[in-house]
């Protein structure tokens, strides 16, 4: 870094800063890390901007022995009228030490990353070693990301589908993604293409369930990482109710996972139907898949300390290819 001034740090860098196997390697070691390296994260911070609850402003913080940094999101559905974006995010990255502001990062470019990856890092022990078809379902900013982590952790995929509400969004990403090795094809029908799929990755919005547990076949897994509120939802109780169900973080999870939550309250699972977190399935306290048939479910929500992770990979390798400005 030149000086005192921080880096700023825009999203073709954190993107070429963060190829998917560094960034997997890395959250695997922070997942399994002992009690004296782990990163500290308290539970995300949310507030309400306005009194409909439509506009929200996300305060994720996170600090370890090197680095202390927190993640800024505002949600601003009224934000387009004005030139501006629904979702914005910034990551401020400071040294732990003497708290000087090291870097300014793109954050949402830091969440697709690390979003994408962990979900990727979790089919490693969660989808069958077999798995020949991933299906994307949304066609949001996160959703070409899921398909890319994917596909470059797991040789196996021969093709990729992808649906969305919108047919023409889903071609959008079909040719988006046309640099792929494989190919990208436009699911036109939901439950057609899930019972195709061999891993199934829901990155949506919704506020109802997308995803129907009676589609699915035996030996597929889930990846759910869209419905981040107790409100929101991208399965229906059964997907929930058939699966062996792993999370990102227990406590994260039962606070904020709506797929989770609301089939807790319907009923349909009791709370240890969720077997482990992340950490517990990498540690082997707690087996993935059992079985060929069994249908697994990683559940995310998004974690500070995986943006930590992320950022100060991003500043170390900045800082050892060129001195930051």
């Amino acid at each position: 870094m030149s000086g005192n001034m921080p880096a700023v740090i825009g999203a073709e860098q954190v993107h070429a800063a963060l190829p998917w196997s560094t960034l997997v390697r890395a959250l695997r070691e922070a997942f399994v890390a002992s009690a004296d390296q782990r990163v500290t994260a308290p539970t995300r911070h949310a507030h309400a901007l306005d009194d409909a609850g439509r506009e929200h402003l996300l305060l994720m913080p996170a600090w370890n022995a090197r680095a202390l940094g927190v993640k800024l999101v505002t949600v601003l559905p009224e934000a387009p009228q004005h030139g501006g974006r629904t979702v914005e995010a910034s990551y401020l990255l400071c040294d732990r030490v003497t708290g000087a502001l090291r870097a300014l990062i793109d954050g949402e470019a830091l969440t697709l990353r690390r979003t994408a990856a962990v979900s990727a890092l979790a089919a490693q022990h969660l989808a069958r070693a077999d798995a020949r078809t991933l299906l994307v379902i949304g066609t949001g900013r996160l959703a070409p990301w899921m398909v890319r982590a994917h596909v470059a952790l797991r040789p196996t995929l021969e093709r990729v589908l992808v649906w969305g509400r919108s047919a023409a969004r889903a071609q959008d990403m079909q040719h988006a993604l046309q640099d792929l090795a494989l190919p990208v094809g436009a699911a036109e029908d939901l439950a057609t293409a899930v019972e195709k799929a061999d891993i199934i990755s829901c990155a949506t919005t919704s506020h109802t369930a997308v995803l129907h547990g009676a589609w699915l076949r035996p030996g597929t897994h889930v990846d759910l990482v869209g419905a981040y509120t107790p409100q929101m939802r991208e399965t229906d109780d059964a997907v929930i109710a058939r699966s062996r169900v792993f999370v990102d973080d227990r406590a994260s999870a039962m606070a904020e996972a709506g797929d989770v939550l609301q089939a807790l309250a319907s009923g349909a699972v009791s709370a240890n139907h969720v077997l482990g977190d992340l950490g517990d399935l990498l540690r082997g306290r707690v087996p993935g898949r059992t079985a060929p048939e069994d249908i697994t479910c990683f559940k995310s929500v998004g974690l500070a300390m995986e943006d930590l992770v992320a950022a100060s990979l991003v500043c170390d390798h900045l800082s050892s290819s060129s001195p930051l400005r």
